[in-house]
């Protein structure tokens, strides 16, 4: 084990990088319950939906441990399940199925892309203003599903408020919930989140509002979800964009949240090269390409992972232990159940808060490149599609460059992206 992560080297203990797995499994363990909960709005089974949950994850975690040797957590993406959810299949009609096939596609395509060394590269075309600002519109769209889970807002067929939910317990259980991760995270608990939905479900149970299921329990059955995806059809243009969604979120989200955390780990070297670089961005793909087979949606890098990091992870044998108890996990699929949507909201909107602060990244950007990246933040939560939000972001992005004289700030393939993204526009409103 000292030898194949090299831990004498990195300078760690296996003592420590236990202390790190365990301190990263806690912070983004709340994947366990969220996840179930989103997804199994679209009619899939919430049992199945926690096993594959949970399978996915450790598929991430040991691929990213084993092959590339970096403490990096890998779990279902909070933002690209709600889009999965409420808008693939929500709005836009589609079966579960399909979109599981699409999530497959987009694995597929990221598996190619990464062995190739194309994903490599095309992370550079994207301008940092409108990667800051699809960030900032995922946590603003995950911020709107949040507070429409606790009844207080509603999206479709149009935004509508309702204040009549203040006179329901279970909402201010919510905005209790909300006010404790805020606590502790000020006070930097590792595990706020987790800490939160588990404390908001303790007073559900007490006081009545929530039945308790059990804690341990045999695995349920994934049957309901393994391999029930169904391949898209590529005629279908509004389904092309859906895989197209997959593929480009993940691309620049996983990718980004990877870099950060080597950063963090200062396992990035001085010329800027990251070691087995294609491992790492292999595992977040490989991952993606399983959890569709087995019944969930895009699996990628988790920022959380940095708590590992503080807490002196340095090497993969920290995501092998976030791995084997996320494997763990599946013995207490009763105790997930039993969490009220009431006390996943506060953790969704949580996290809406922490990624939109992206927003802040963008003052030191030019004119033209804040208003696109405002404009993708805005389109995404109000659209109620990541999609749209991102075409339109890319789109009035080349407009402006082109219109102020600074055309030769655009990439020749970032302009014919904007063409297609106006096209299919065109022919989705028309």
């Amino acid at each position: 084990m000292h030898r194949f992560f090299q831990l004498k080297e990195k300078g760690t203990t296996w003592q420590t990088e236990i202390v790190a797995g365990l301190t990263t499994f806690l912070t983004m363990a709340y994947a366990l319950v969220v996840n179930p909960a989103v997804l199994s709005t679209t009619g899939m089974s919430q049992s199945a939906i926690f096993v594959a949950t949970c399978l996915a994850a450790a598929i991430g975690c040991f691929a990213m441990g084993l092959l590339a040797n970096y403490p990096v957590g890998l779990a279902p993406s909070m933002g690209l399940n709600a889009y999965f959810a409420y808008t693939v299949v929500q709005k836009l009609g589609y079966s579960w199925q399909i979109g599981l096939g699409a999530v497959f596609c987009s694995g597929i395509a990221f598996t190619a892309l990464t062995l190739l060394g194309i994903r490599q590269r095309i992370i550079y075309i994207l301008p940092n203003s409108l990667k800051f600002g699809i960030a900032a519109g995922i946590g603003l769209f995950l911020g709107v599903i949040g507070l429409q889970n606790v009844g207080l807002l509603k999206v479709v067929p149009h935004f509508a408020f309702y204040f009549s939910v203040f006179t329901k317990l279970s909402f201010w259980l919510a905005v209790l919930g909300l006010g404790l991760i805020f606590v502790l995270e000020r006070f930097r608990v590792y595990g706020a989140i987790l800490i939160g939905i588990v404390a908001i479900t303790i007073t559900g149970i007490v006081i009545g509002i929530t039945p308790f299921k059990g804690i341990f329990s045999w695995p349920p059955s994934i049957q309901p979800t393994l391999f029930a995806l169904q391949l898209p059809h590529f005629n279908d243009a509004k389904l092309l964009m859906v895989i197209f969604t997959f593929f480009f979120v993940a691309l620049f989200d996983s990718t980004g949240t990877l870099i950060a955390i080597l950063q963090q780990a200062k396992l990035i070297q001085r010329d800027g090269r990251i070691p087995r670089l294609t491992q790492a961005l292999f595992s977040d793909s490989f991952a993606t390409t399983c959890g569709s087979l087995l019944g969930t949606s895009t699996t990628g890098s988790y920022i959380e992972s940095s708590a590992g990091v503080k807490a002196g992870g340095k090497t993969g044998l920290t995501a092998v232990i976030v791995g084997l108890l996320f494997l763990a996990a599946l013995f207490f699929a009763p105790l997930a159940e039993t969490v009220p949507v009431y006390a996943t909201a506060p953790a969704l909107v949580f996290v809406a808060i922490l990624m939109a602060r992206s927003l802040v990244l963008i003052k030191q950007e030019e004119i033209t490149d804040k208003i696109a990246a405002v404009i993708t933040a805005i389109t995404i939560p109000i659209t109620f599609s990541i999609a749209h939000g991102i075409s339109l972001g890319i789109i009035s992005y080349v407009l402006l460059k082109i219109f102020t004289g600074n055309i030769r700030q655009v990439n020749i393939i970032l302009g014919v992206l904007s063409v297609i993204l106006a096209v299919y526009l065109l022919h989705d409103f028309l």
